[in-house]
């Protein structure tokens, strides 16, 4: 049963970092700064998301 519920949190955590990655290339930022969080979400997934929740391009 752990397996399951670990592969199933792994989805949602791989369906929310896209999503995020999507929302920052559709955002009004720069292609500097779109790129830097990108790498940031890629690079880092926990703590890039959380950082990108916080501070990341509104919109």
């Amino acid at each position: 049963m752990g397996l399951e519920v670990g592969g199933l949190l792994g989805l949602i955590w791989l369906i929310i970092v896209i999503w995020a990655i999507v929302k920052v290339a559709k955002s009004p930022a720069g292609p500097l700064a779109k790129v830097l969080w990108i790498l940031a979400l890629l690079l880092f997934p926990l703590v890039g998301l959380i950082v990108w929740f916080l501070m990341g391009p509104k919109g």
